[in-house]
């Protein structure tokens, strides 16, 4: 059974990732856990609330989350009465990076769906702060929704690698089970001024033919200095779906990550990224 969190602020980016989720995996068995950590939204206003008043906004935000996610999952119900689908509401006085991290613990749970931003919706970044925290920090793949973007199923793939890293065979069955019902393509994509691969490489590149057995593997390469244009320049021009990598110390998707803001990036996302994590931050 595939168990999926969904992270919501009720917002219609929220809304749009759910649906996603509940299409993407609409031939498999799954048990959806739908959350909203409150916490932030109690000490949203510092200058109304006062010791005396905390029980009473805290009790009075607690009972808004809840009323929000029965009507969630009512919505959800709606658009696809999923007799291979399973849902539970969970509503948290916490925030936000800390229930998903808790959560992922205690269920197992295998991949966090969430829009790339939320309620705020800022213009001009790539990824809401929220978004922002778990693809860094929590230790479960994350596949981020871009704002507006419509379900269509996942055809074409492209999956950035240098080919130096161990790459986890939990998440690697995880990619091959979500593409393979699609009959997708993926395109190994390896960035760099030599195409010449040196032995660990070549182990690591014939552990994903291993893995992915399932899908239909093109391993490329592209020679050049420029990683990130590279990609952005890769999914234009050959219609990719959805974009894949790892996040690891020393990888592509650190590089991005780790920036002092993303938006000051060439690489604006319009289409689903799956972000596999590969080592505990501390």
């Amino acid at each position: 059974m595939r168990k999926i969190l969904i992270p919501t602020d009720f917002s219609k980016n929220a809304m749009n990732a759910i649906t996603y989720a509940i299409n993407l995996f609409k031939y498999d068995i799954s048990e959806f856990y739908v959350m909203h950590a409150y916490q932030d939204e109690i000490y949203a206003d510092e200058v109304l609330i006062s010791e005396k008043t905390l029980d009473f906004v805290t009790d009075s935000v607690s009972k808004k989350s809840e009323k929000e996610l029965k009507n969630t999952l009512k919505t959800i119900n709606e658009i696809s009465p999923n007799p291979r689908h399973t849902y539970n509401v969970i509503s948290a006085n916490n925030i936000l990076l800390e229930e998903v991290d808790k959560i992922v613990d205690e269920q197992n749970i295998d991949i966090i769906i969430m829009g790339t931003k939320g309620s705020s919706n800022i213009k001009n970044v790539t990824f809401g702060s929220h978004t922002l925290q778990v693809l860094r920090y929590v230790q479960c793949p994350v596949l981020a929704i871009p704002e507006n973007y419509k379900y269509i199923q996942p055809k074409h793939i492209l999956f950035p690698t240098n080919y130096l890293i161990p790459y986890k065979r939990r998440e690697l069955k995880l990619l091959c089970e979500m593409a393979s019902p699609y009959r997708a393509i993926i395109d190994m994509l390896y960035i760099s001024s030599t195409e010449k691969l040196s032995l660990r490489q070549k182990d690591n590149q014939n552990f994903i033919k291993e893995i992915l057995y399932k899908n239909t593997i093109h391993f490329k390469t592209e020679n050049s200095k420029h990683i990130i244009n590279t990609v952005y320049k890769y999914i234009k021009e050959n219609h990719i779906d959805m974009l894949v990598m790892v996040n690891t110390r020393h990888s592509f998707l650190e590089n991005i990550l780790f920036q002092t803001t993303i938006d000051e990036l060439s690489l604006h996302l319009d289409i689903p990224f799956l972000a596999l994590q590969n080592i505990k931050r501390n």
